[in-house]
């Protein structure tokens, strides 16, 4: 039987992909949280606009 279990490692070695950490801001760049936010923050800002002004 031909032995499989080494991997070759010339290729992998050559070119390594760096592992970024994904954080806050990463979340934050998605479309539907920032159309989410954006809704929440309209609401709440006619919410407060509504009470200063009208009432």
């Amino acid at each position: 039987m031909l032995d499989t279990t080494q991997l070759d490692h010339t290729e992998s070695d050559a070119a390594p992909r760096p592992q970024e950490p994904r954080g806050c801001l990463f979340a934050l760049s998605q479309p539907p949280l920032m159309i989410f936010l954006a809704v929440i923050g309209c609401l709440l800002l006619m919410a407060s606009l509504h009470d200063l002004l009208l009432l």
